[in-house]
Parts: C-alpha cells; sequence; structure tokens
C-alpha cells in the first residue's frame, strides 16, 4: 500500500493497480484541473483539484466496501465486484473538463462520456486489463454512466454516490465555509446491500437509522449551492468562460473532440495564442477578474422556469438573446451574458429504505411518513438556490418585468 497525505481523510491508502492508475498520464492531468473551476476568483483557497478529489472518492469507497464485506453484506455480489467498484471510484472524473462543468452547459458531450476513450484504450485500461480482466475498462465505464447492473451501483452513482460525499465536505473545506457538513460515518455506515423492491437483484439502499445522515447530505449540498457553486460572482466568471470557449470554437480556434484532454492553464494558453481579439480580450477580463456585474437577478421561485429552461438548454438561442439585449443597451456582442444554472436535482430520492422493521421500501419522490418530507425540501432548496442572472460588461439599469417577459416569451 501507498499511503498519500489528505487534508480531508488524513492518510489514503493506493494498492498496486491504484498506484499504477494514479501514474498514469491521463489521471496525472487531473492535478491541473481545478475542482471547483472559477470560484478561486470568489473564495482564494479553492483551488484544489479534480485529482485529490478522485483520491477523497477512491478512500470513501474503499471504507464503504471494507464495512460492507465486514458485516457480510458482500457475501451475494461477484468476488471481483468491489475491486471494479473501487477503480471505479478512482477514475470517476478521468474525462472531466478544464474548469469544472462550465463547458458541459455550452453543449460539450458530458465529461463521463469523454472518459470513455482514456478508460477503454491507452495506459489506464492497460492495467485495468492486466489485473482485473479484459472486461474491467467496459465495466468500469458503465458505473460510471450509471448504466451498470451491479448491486454496487449507487455507490459510484446514486442519490448517496461516494462523490457527492467527497466534493461537498473538501469544497466546504478549502473554500473555508462551514456548510458542508455530513455525518459521513452515520451515512456510510447505514448503507447496506438488499434485494432491489422491484424484484430485480440486488442493490444498495440505506437503513432507516441513516435518515437523519442523509438529511445532511441534503442541507449540505443546498447551502454549497447557494453560497459557493452558484455565487453570483462564481457565476459571472463562469458566464464569460462559456461566450469565451463557445466563440472560440466557432472560430476554430479549439477544437471540441480535444477539450477533455486540456489543463486548465493549458486551454487558457492555447486561448490566448488563437483566438481572436475580442475573444482574448474577455480572456484578459477573466484573468484580472474583472467580471461582469448583475443587471438582474430574480431567484427561480419568482419566474415560470418551464418558459427560461432554454437558456441553460439552447447555446445557440441564448447567445442570440444575449446579442439583442446587448444591441437594445447600446453594448457590444458579448457584453451581456445570461445565467440561468442548469437544472440540478438536489438530491436524487430513488433508493431503496430498510426500516427498523425489516419491510423493504422504496424511498421516492411521494416522501416517507412520520419523516421529514426531503422531495418537496429538495425542490424548495433548488428553487430558492437557483437564479436568473443578467450579467453586463457595463453597468446598466434593466426592467426586471420587461426582460423576464420578454425572455419567457422566446
Amino acid at each position: 500500500m501507498t499511503i498519500i497525505r489528505d487534508p480531508l481523510w488524513n492518510n489514503v491508502h493506493v494498492d498496486d493497480l491504484g498506484r499504477a492508475l494514479v501514474d498514469t498520464p491521463d489521471f496525472q492531468r487531473l492535478r491541473y484541473v481545478r475542482q471547483l473551476g472559477w470560484a478561486f476568483l470568489v473564495y482564494p483557497g479553492a483551488t484544489h483539484s479534480r485529482f485529490e478529489h478522485a483520491l477523497g472518492a477512491h478512500h470513501l469507497a474503499n471504507r464503504t466496501l471494507a464495512l460492507l464485506s465486514a458485516s457480510g453484506q458482500l457475501t451475494d455480489v461477484a468476488p471481483d465486484e468491489a475491486a471494479i467498484v473501487s477503480a471505479a471510484a478512482l477514475l470517476h472524473d478521468l474525462g472531466h473538463y478544464p474548469f469544472s462543468h462550465a463547458l458541459e452547459e455550452i453543449g460539450a458531450e458530458h465529461h463521463e462520456e469523454a472518459a470513455r476513450p482514456l478508460l477503454t484504450a491507452g495506459p489506464v485500461a492497460e492495467a485495468l486489463t492486466r489485473v482485473l480482466g479484459d472486461d474491467a475498462p467496459e465495466r468500469i465505464y458503465q458505473l460510471i454512466r450509471g448504466r451498470s447492473g451491479s448491486p454496487l451501483q449507487r455507490l459510484i452513482s446514486g442519490s448517496v454516490d461516494l462523490d457527492k460525499i467527497d466534493y461537498l465536505k473538501r469544497d466546504a473545506l478549502m473554500c473555508g465555509v462551514p456548510y458542508g457538513e455530513v455525518d459521513v460515518d452515520r451515512l456510510i455506515g447505514s448503507l447496506v446491500v438488499v434485494a432491489n423492491p422491484d424484484g430485480d437483484g440486488l442493490t444498495i439502499g440505506v437503513l432507516e437509522k441513516g435518515l437523519a445522515a442523509l438529511e445532511s447530505l441534503l442541507f449540505a449540498k443546498y447551502q454549497m449551492y447557494r453560497n459557493v457553486y452558484w455565487h453570483h460572482a462564481v457565476r459571472s466568471a463562469t458566464a464569460m468562460y462559456k461566450r469565451l470557449v463557445d466563440g472560440a470554437l466557432a472560430e476554430g480556434a479549439l477544437e471540441a473532440n480535444r477539450l477533455a484532454l486540456y489543463t486548465d492553464e493549458g486551454l487558457l494558453h492555447d486561448l490566448d495564442r488563437a483566438a481572436s481579439n475580442p475573444l482574448r480580450a474577455l480572456l484578459g477580463r477573466l484573468r484580472g477578474r474583472q467580471l461582469y456585474k448583475r443587471a438582474l437577478e430574480v431567484p427561480a421561485a419568482d419566474v415560470d422556469e418551464s418558459r427560461l429552461e432554454w437558456i441553460a438548454t439552447d447555446r445557440s438561442r441564448a447567445v442570440r438573446a444575449e446579442d439583442r439585449l446587448a444591441d437594445a443597451l447600446g453594448l457590444a456582442p458579448g457584453e451581456v451574458i445570461l445565467d440561468f444554472p442548469a437544472k440540478e436535482q438536489m438530491i436524487g430520492l430513488d433508493l431503496p429504505l430498510v426500516r427498523r422493521d425489516g419491510r423493504v421500501q422504496r424511498l421516492t419522490g411521494a416522501g416517507l411518513p412520520g419523516a421529514i418530507d426531503l422531495p418537496q425540501l429538495s425542490q424548495q432548496f433548488y428553487q430558492s438556490a437557483r437564479s436568473l442572472r443578467v450579467f453586463v460588461a457595463q453597468r446598466r439599469t434593466l426592467d426586471v418585468d420587461a426582460v423576464v417577459g420578454e425572455l419567457s416569451d422566446g
């Protein structure tokens, strides 16, 4: 075992396979991809990387698998499944783009899809097949995509996936905020392997005693979205970056199929070298933290979200609307940016719950009698954290009703 010191979990143990995977060039790239994108412009400590987050998720996976094994939960699970899950936790962000999730918001394929060629060919695939067999890369990819038939799928992608636990606690620690508290020991200690209530094999469920810990996960996620991930200045920088990369792709200064191979600074270097002057000026503003200011901010709860979702999902339409608004305000194209973060479920709750009397029932959006209504609370949290914003390069005053009305009408 190799021991790696970690500011969150202290000692992270990595076995020979893990060490071989960590030493590949594709995994080493993650050292230079910031976990929180442009959040360091607001929280200076938020310079931690996908590399250390991946090690943290791997650590939590191994802790959880050890607990499940010690309590006899893995008796009916294939003997090699734990090793596959452990590797999947380590590799789950292998295809991540520079500066967090922003590029997925402009139409780049999901980072988990972008990971497929990195997982199934090259040094990572060679290390996996040498130790775990020829089918290991594809099995791990399916786990990362959330499409595996493994009984342990939910540890990698699901309501209580271990990735979520690590990033909430790690991001809070590195930002210096008190919002990411999750009752980790109680939560992972409450995970069990149970018969799927739908009658389709085994799956990960949670004991009823773990509900309070599940609530702590929801509260932590809400607070981090409200105060960090969707902070107005973080979203301004993210929106500027999206407009920058979108423009560079349209100009041919960047190639879409190479985005997942960049580091943060490598991408900025190529933008500075190859982009047009207007885009390089936008890059200069980002690097100098001369962020666009809010001209309008409206909570999602105060608008008809269904009539505004296109801002997050239809990139070309959003850019056209931005430029029309810029023209009306006497600004240049690219000097007005709309921001309505992609719809994010605060916490998925489609998982089996083992009641104290031994009954297994599915915890779903319908809630659970006698407990906090987590589904309704999750929706309220989501609407409270999400806002429609208009950012401008030069200060302008906008009429809220007029702008929202025009955007709602398309």
